[in-house]
């Protein structure tokens, strides 16, 4: 039997909705196996056919991981967009001992090469025309976009909302010395550029509170670059937060415009304050740009305002929350 249509990864074969190869009823499961290895090992251009229809299964999968979050979450993937953020995945993946995710197929314009460090023969790629591309990327023009990855959400995401989880902070967190509170926020670019942010600060993890978006929304990693998959997050309720201080002793400091209307004191950022956290293990509470810090992020946490000499109210959280991380960052990663 010949190797015929899109060639799939094993790991897909919990997808119901999906047909990946023809089984005769009279050919063995093994044999079927070594037929499908052999088949992806072999050239992609004699067995594998490009996919042109946006009605394929393969397109309508990837387009519900990109666009649905339950869906997302029900399969345990997420769909990245662009060669650069697959790369960033990649290569962080290939520095740990032990991999937080696997990329179940990797989708190749029709014209592109299969970059270096992908080409590895188990995995499963499939190409693509640009009608369908543009459709999985979702921008208008998919000219700069040559890929797209199936990926599994990493290890490192864990959601304990609704008891889903029993707590492990310590397992989860390998170091606690500068956590990310998010509260609220949904915008996914502001969200992403957080992350990415965080990475390139050295922070430890995210801490989600109700009310955030997805950090796998495709706008989300678009904007992290990948970040998401490179540190720990952890989704629960305010509960969970004050479990975390009190067990680990974590001061909690919380993003604020410091307007005249505040009832609550609010320190402004300055060298004297940095200089005074820095051996202390601390979280910071970032709010949304439209509503800010939930009542209850006012109440528990010190406010901390950055200066400004110009006349507008606030900041962008994702600018402000950049500015509060290269303040507080780990000690050994401050410039002297």
């Amino acid at each position: 039997m010949q190797c015929m249509g899109i060639l799939y990864s094993s790991a897909f074969n919990h997808l119901p909705e999906l047909k990946f190869s023809i089984l005769r009823a009279d050919q063995p499961l093994a044999d079927e196996q070594s037929r499908s290895l052999k088949c992806r090992r072999a050239s992609i251009e004699c067995n594998t056919k490009i996919v042109t229809s946006t009605s394929n299964p393969i397109v309508k999968h990837c387009m519900k991981l990109r666009q649905n979050s339950s869906y997302r979450h029900s399969h345990g993937s997420t769909l990245i967009v662009g060669m650069t953020p697959i790369r960033e995945i990649s290569c962080f993946q290939q520095s740990l001992q032990e991999k937080t995710t696997t990329m179940d197929c990797l989708l190749l314009l029709e014209s592109a090469a299969v970059p270096d460090g992908l080409d590895d023969h188990t995995i499963t790629v499939v190409r693509v025309s640009p009608q369908v591309m543009k459709k999985l990327s979702g921008v208008e023009s998919s000219e700069s976009t040559e890929a797209a990855a199936i990926m599994t959400i990493p290890s490192t995401y864990h959601s304990i909302v609704n008891g889903k989880k029993e707590c492990r902070f310590h397992q989860w967190f390998p170091s606690m010395h500068r956590i990310l509170v998010f509260d609220r926020i949904q915008d996914p670019g502001n969200l992403g550029t957080l992350l990415r942010s965080m990475v390139a600060f050295n922070w430890d993890g995210v801490f989600l509170l109700p009310g955030c978006c997805d950090p796998f929304n495709d706008k989300a990693l678009r904007a992290s670059r990948g970040a998401s998959f490179q540190i720990p997050i952890v989704v629960g309720e305010w509960s969970h937060l004050k479990s975390l201080k009190n067990e680990y002793g974590l001061r909690l400091l919380a993003g604020h415009p410091g307007s005249s209307e505040d009832h609550r004191p609010v320190t402004e950022l300055s060298r004297v304050l940095v200089d005074s956290l820095l051996q202390e293990p601390l979280c910071l509470v970032l709010g949304s740009e439209g509503r800010g810090l939930s009542e209850q992020s006012e109440l528990e946490c010190e406010l901390v305002s950055i200066p400004m000499a110009g006349k507008f109210e606030s900041l962008n959280v994702s600018v402000a929350g950049g500015i509060l991380m290269y303040a507080l960052q780990p000690r050994n990663c401050r410039a002297s």
